[in-house]
């Protein structure tokens, strides 16, 4: 392989001795309390580590969940179906250790063809997984671990046919190999595959493992992330269509022959990977598109200091590990050096406006969960924002304490959710927040557990409005009595009527006849001078108060 050097004439010349390397937790100012309160509804519990969550395009009666361990689960209108959609447990587990919670292996992609519904589309009833499986004997992966390192297992995006006799199964006998990824170390694989607005199949890739970009597997100089030779630590778009089925199509097949490359992915020279829409990532566990402006939003894990969250563009180098976040970065010590946004040119950094950039230090968590714009209807307040997690607050000696945020994609800020029906507004049980889920009415979903993902800690969570308090209950209604006879004989023109109630009013009303009715003056104790016509006069009293109204009272009075 040739001699590499930093794409983009990047140079850290004068920027590696301002400052000591900073401290995690004492980098950026703390995350606080947001104005937005949500309840989490469990719509399933005694689950492993489930991760993620999505729906076939169109659908809005069920969601699909990753459970790490290799299960793909069916919610069925928010009722979780007895049966597994897909069962590939033996297939990610080895290399998965599915009781180590700190595992990074397993289950961790999932999406549905755009034309899955549509009887004339290739991609008919057709989805895709990424997860991670053992390297078959005889065979090598697509992207064999950089620098003939000793690899361990591989990460493969496999394609899968719906079942024809039960839309609810996936069959398992249908299984397509695509791309496969040779890894050395056993962090840092990515997770999310989703369609984009175009069409194409997005996948994001960790930088190799390990830390720093350094070590077994990871070239020099600079690292897997910056190298566009190396498939690692990158964003990488292809067709994922068998290209037999695709024959007019004027995207290149790839060189094993399984799909297409689009032809205008950025970077297709000689030794370059061609799969490659993005670089400069070090860990980006998940993203999302936002479906109304397809706005492409990327959660990139960060080392010691810094999490971010990068607003990702066609051919975009966003930092790792030049920078981490907007901070500059030491491979050599694995610390950030100095503040630096904007330099050096060439590198994007996290989102930001007017208010703040979309990152935070550790003092607020260890490793970002990306998740998804809010586009639904149930959170009217949280239409538009950014919502995702970290997994933990708490580090060792067990990771605990995951925590929920949203951002301000224009402003630049990030709040953490109000959760009024935990102690504390916490998560309970020490649970750690691993994945975010997206219906097909735009409501989402967060995953979470305390247990690896063999346990029984793991809980799907409903993102839901915080409900009203109830009204207190209303006192009885009012009662009145009426000094006096019910029945009078009387020669005047004007009479006074007066009496007392009880309970709580707040007014009296009287009405003669079919007259409008008229106030009268107090309440508990309350007086009214009225006008008799000549004859049979019919007087009805009514107290009013927060429990309603009275049985009306009926005087008769005869004016002679």
């Amino acid at each position: 392989m040739k001699k590499f050097s930093l794409p983009l004439g990047l140079a850290l010349t004068g920027l590696l001795a301002f400052t000591p390397p900073g401290t995690a937790g004492t980098l950026l100012p703390s995350i606080p309390k947001g104005t937005i309160a949500i309840t989490l509804k469990p719509i399933a519990t005694g689950l492993g580590a489930p991760d993620y969550g999505t729906t076939p395009p169109g659908d809005t009666t069920r969601l699909f969940v990753l459970e790490q361990k290799g299960l793909v689960l069916v919610f069925q209108n928010g009722v979780l179906l007895p049966t597994p959609a897909l069962d590939i447990q033996s297939l990610v587990s080895p290399p998965l250790v599915t009781g180590n919670a700190n595992e990074e292996r397993g289950l961790l992609g999932l999406a549905f063809h755009p034309g899955f519904n549509d009887p004339s589309s290739p991609g008919f009833h057709t989805l895709y997984t990424y997860s991670s499986q053992l390297i078959p004997s005889g065979t090598t992966p697509t992207y064999p671990a950089p620098g003939g390192a000793t690899q361990g297992y591989e990460n493969a995006i496999n394609e899968w046919k719906l079942s024809t006799s039960d839309p609810n199964v996936i069959d398992p006998a249908s299984k397509r190999e695509l791309i496969t990824f040779g890894k050395n170390a056993n962090n840092h694989n990515g997770g999310t595959i989703t369609f984009g607005p175009d069409g194409y199949l997005y996948l994001g890739t960790g930088d190799g493992g390990n830390a720093n970009d350094v070590g077994p597997s990871h070239l020099e100089p600079g690292g897997n992330a910056q190298n566009l030779t190396v498939a690692l630590g990158k964003i990488l778009r292809i067709d994922p269509l068998d290209p037999s089925l695709t024959p007019g199509s004027a995207d290149a097949m790839s060189a094993n022959g399984h799909y297409r490359i689009p032809a205008t992915n950025p970077f297709q020279g000689a030794g370059q990977v061609p799969e490659i829409f993005a670089y400069g990532f070090r860990n980006p566990y998940r993203f999302s598109f936002d479906p109304l402006n397809g706005q492409f939003i990327v959660a990139d894990v960060g080392q010691n200091s810094v999490e971010e969250i990068d607003r990702v563009v066609l051919g975009g180098n966003f930092g790792w590990a030049v920078k981490e976040g907007d901070f500059t970065f030491d491979r050599s010590t694995g610390s950030v050096i100095v503040r630096s946004p904007g330099a050096p040119s060439g590198l994007i950094d996290p989102i930001s406006g007017p208010s703040g950039t979309l990152e935070y230090d550790h003092g607020d968590g260890i490793s970002i969960t990306g998740g998804f714009v809010y586009r639904g209807t149930a959170i009217p307040e949280l239409v538009g924002k950014y919502v995702f997690g970290d997994l933990a607050l708490t580090p060792a000696p067990v990771r605990a304490n995951g925590r929920l945020f949203y951002a301000d994609l224009d402003s630049g800020e990030i709040h953490e959710f109000l959760l009024p029906q935990f102690s504390d507004g916490i998560l309970p049980d020490g649970l750690t927040v691993h994945g975010f889920g997206r219906d097909g009415n735009g409501e989402l979903y967060a995953m979470a557990t305390n247990t690896a993902s063999n346990g029984t800690g793991g809980i799907v969570y409903a993102l839901t409005a915080v409900a009203a308090p109830a009204a207190p209950p209303l006192p009885p209604a009012p009662l009145v009595k009426i000094s006096g006879g019910k029945k009078m004989t009387t020669d005047k023109a004007r009479v006074r009527l007066e009496g007392k109630t009880s309970g709580t009013v707040t007014s009296v009303t009287c009405q003669i006849g079919n007259k409008a009715p008229k106030a009268a003056s107090g309440t508990n104790k309350w007086h009214i001078v009225v006008a008799l016509k000549k004859g049979r006069n019919v007087i009805k009293i009514v107290a009013h108060g927060p429990g309603g109204a009275s049985s009306p009272q009926t005087i008769v009075i005869k004016r002679e």
